[in-house]
């Protein structure tokens, strides 16, 4: 397993060692004890997620607040992403500031977003399969987002703007400033 720091203070990108011969390939997509030595720390996970997503589908940016907040390791299966993440922590010396990497199945990259982040992605292949463990169970009256278009944030979401599917629901998000009040 191969961890890389990214811009953002405790948020990494985890390259897996892979096994590949005639058969196909191998890796671990997961070890407990690696990645707490890999990030300095335990993270227990309760939860796995999976969503299925076409070509354009923007999800986020979304969080859960206070003591439902939730870290993320997350990795795409099947397809293409660019994944979004963006530090929503007041006190973090790297607040405000986000990060973008492309997670695809034939990357098998990996991204763990700490807690007091907040999370998105694109979907950029014709479909996508993407999977995530999270520390922390999803309590629907904590959850709150940033809008995806925040002019503070100027992401760049690599795909035309006319071809973003975003629902209702996302597109009602404030700016990270009012999410935060």
């Amino acid at each position: 397993m191969i961890v890389e720091k990214t811009e953002l203070k405790d948020c990494f990108i985890i390259k897996p060692k892979i096994f590949q011969d005639q058969r196909g390939y191998f890796f671990e997509s997961f070890n407990k004890e690696l990645f707490k030595l890999t990030i300095g720390k335990e993270i227990n996970f309760v939860q796995d997620n999976e969503s299925f997503s076409s070509k354009g589908v923007l999800r986020g940016l979304h969080f859960q607040k206070g003591e439902f907040a939730q870290a993320k390791l997350v990795r795409v299966v099947k397809g293409k992403v660019l994944d979004v993440a963006v530090d929503i922590r007041e006190n973090s010396p790297t607040f405000g500031m986000h990060i973008s990497e492309e997670l695809s199945e034939d990357n098998k990259k990996q991204l763990f977003i700490p807690r007091g982040f907040a999370h998105g992605f694109i979907v950029l292949s014709e479909n996508a399969v993407f999977s995530y463990k999270c520390d922390n169970y999803y309590n629907k009256d904590s959850e709150s987002g940033i809008i995806y278009n925040d002019k503070d944030l100027n992401i760049d979401w690599k795909l035309d703007h006319k071809d973003f599917i975003i629902s209702e629901k996302d597109l009602q998000l404030q700016s990270l400033e009012k999410s935060l009040c």
